[in-house]
């Protein structure tokens, strides 16, 4: 993995990341937002100690480990990345509460053109706040977008020592067995 410089990574902020989609996929993830490892890379959830590619094949949506250089092979999964706040930054408490919904008004419009099966939200507290929905859970979602269903994952950061990598795969396999069911 390239090392970079505490100046490069800086110059990363406020980079925005393409996102990996196509129309009717099963999941599209969406992230908070990208981090500046992400940015300085253009590869999703690119940081060292992320683990949102360990758990996506712990829990079976890919057949083995793949590197964050490797996203566009999602598709060929029926898989896709995108975020609710398309800005970099170092920390996502750096984005402001007009932002995120904001972010989750532009994620509906996304989400209704591209009609994956489900919006896979990854972090809680970056759903409730993109859609005013302080009550929500981990976990499938009463709200739909379109004929999108909406599930809430834990947030794969390293940060996030609530959820290990095998319980976050448990729920990952989860949303799994349910987009598979259709």
């Amino acid at each position: 993995m390239t090392r970079f410089t505490p100046a490069e990574l800086e110059a990363a902020r406020d980079r925005l990341v393409p996102d990996v989609v196509a129309d009717g996929l099963h999941v599209l993830f969406c992230g908070i937002n990208p981090g500046l490892m992400t940015a300085a890379t253009g590869h999703h959830f690119a940081r060292p100690g992320n683990r949102f590619w360990p758990v996506l094949h712990l829990s079976g949506f890919t057949p083995r480990l793949l590197k964050p250089s490797e996203q566009r092979e999602l598709l060929s999964y029926g898989l896709g990345i995108t975020n609710v706040v398309a800005r970099a930054s170092a920390r996502a408490d750096e984005l402001s509460a007009e932002e995120y919904r904001e972010g989750g008004r532009l994620l509906a419009e996304k989400v209704t053109r591209l009609q994956p099966r489900w919006l896979a939200v990854v972090g809680v507290t970056a759903y409730r706040a993109a859609f005013d929905d302080k009550k929500a859970r981990v976990g499938p979602q009463e709200r739909t977008i379109g004929a999108s269903r909406v599930w809430v994952l834990p947030n794969p950061s390293g940060l996030n020592a609530h959820w290990t990598a095998a319980t976050m795969a448990e729920e990952f396999a989860r949303l799994r067995a349910a987009a598979e069911q259709g």
